[in-house]
């Protein structure tokens, strides 16, 4: 992954290796870095660079359930789960494995975490289009509040499953498992950068809750929801103290408890 990569680069002795992170023109997130022995570079000296793109998800978790005998298999993310406001979410999404040209059709998904916003929208149109099905579900912020991060989260991928309109003979899940469902379960990390399905899901879930916080920075305004979508940015932190917590706000967080104290 890129960033074991960058650590290894960074760990090589007698090098500075400078990394810059952006968006390319195709709206996929990059690690650019530079190569030399910096010490003996004069100062605005160019140095050779690389492009580096993290490895695109691909379907082999999804073709080996498939080969068991699983044909319908729901890969699961959720977004939203550090914020300091706002609902978590999740998505369900289950591709047509038996499509040849799967792969093709969904060229460019992968975490959504390393797409530009509009790449992201642009996307989700392509995912609803190949998909057998997407179910999404959210947990609002009083059940995070009397759940916790983690159960809440489950909560919203519960609801997600509930929203396909099938129920999936197994799952792909990045790193969080669901006790409480009774399927084949594989929780993988980083599985939003590998498995196609949860790179799929993880895209669903983040357009949708980003277009949510959208929506709920109309109702209360001057938070800044619309921009952070409830992250705790130093603007995010200054509404707070001019404003005070709003009930979207998750009041169980210590930004939040550290206020009220």
């Amino acid at each position: 992954t890129l960033y074991v990569l960058r650590l290894y680069l960074l760990s090589l002795p007698s090098r500075r290796l400078p990394v810059e992170c952006a968006f390319s023109p195709d709206g996929l997130f990059e690690t650019r870095f530079c190569l030399g022995n910096t010490p003996n570079l004069r100062e605005g000296e160019q140095l050779r660079t690389w492009s580096v793109e993290g490895m695109m998800p691909n379907l082999d978790e999804e073709r080996r359930l498939w080969r068991q005998g699983y044909r319908h298999v729901a890969g699961l993310d959720e977004a939203g789960r550090g914020a300091w406001a706002g609902p978590v979410y999740a998505a369900a999404v289950v591709l047509p494995l038996e499509r040849a040209d799967l792969s093709a059709a969904l060229a460019g998904v992968t975490d959504s975490k390393l797409l530009s916003p509009t790449r992201r929208e642009a996307l989700l149109d392509v995912v609803y289009e190949v998909a057998l099905g997407v179910g999404v579900g959210w947990a609002a912020p009083d059940e995070i509040d009397a759940l916790g991060i983690l159960p809440a989260t489950r909560l919203a991928m519960r609801r997600a499953l509930e929203a396909l309109p099938f129920y999936p003979d197994a799952l792909l899940l990045d790193y969080v498992r669901l006790p409480d469902v009774p399927l084949p379960q594989a929780a993988l990390p980083k599985a939003d950068g590998r498995c196609l399905s949860v790179a799929a899901a993880s895209i669903v879930a983040k357009v949708s809750r980003d277009r949510q916080m959208v929506a709920l920075d109309r109702r209360y305004p001057g938070y800044g929801f619309a921009r952070h979508k409830g992250y705790g940015t130093a603007a995010h932190r200054a509404a707070l103290a001019r404003l005070g917590p709003s009930p979207l706000h998750r009041m169980s967080w210590a930004p939040l408890r550290e206020g009220r104290e």
